[in-house]
């Protein structure tokens, strides 16, 4: 294993630690899957490269494209939580009322 591998391989485990036991606000488990997206986005880039497999080469822009709807979509239900509720602490969200 190269230490590119290693590198992110330490980086999507390091961000999944942290979307695990970093549980307090919203804004940093969105970063923390961000931060697992974008290594997964450069381990996906790096990977037709060391294959020579050209084929390959779309899977990376797909997968950009639907980090950046995620993140979309996470910004959008902060700020409509920060508008309820007040405050974007997950433990203030009870999923089970409307």
């Amino acid at each position: 294993m190269s230490y590119l591998h290693l590198s992110f391989y330490a980086a999507f485990t390091l961000s999944s630690l942290g979307l695990a036991f970093h549980r307090t606000h919203l804004v940093s488990a969105l970063l923390c899957l961000e931060s697992m997206m974008l290594s997964m986005y450069v381990a996906l880039t790096m990977w037709p490269i060391q294959m020579q497999a050209p084929s390959f080469t779309l899977l990376p822009i797909l997968m950009l494209t639907f980090s950046a709807c995620e993140a979309g979509t996470g910004l959008a239900l902060l700020v409509a939580s920060t508008r309820t509720h007040g405050s974007d602490h997950l433990h203030n969200f009870n999923l089970l009322q409307c």
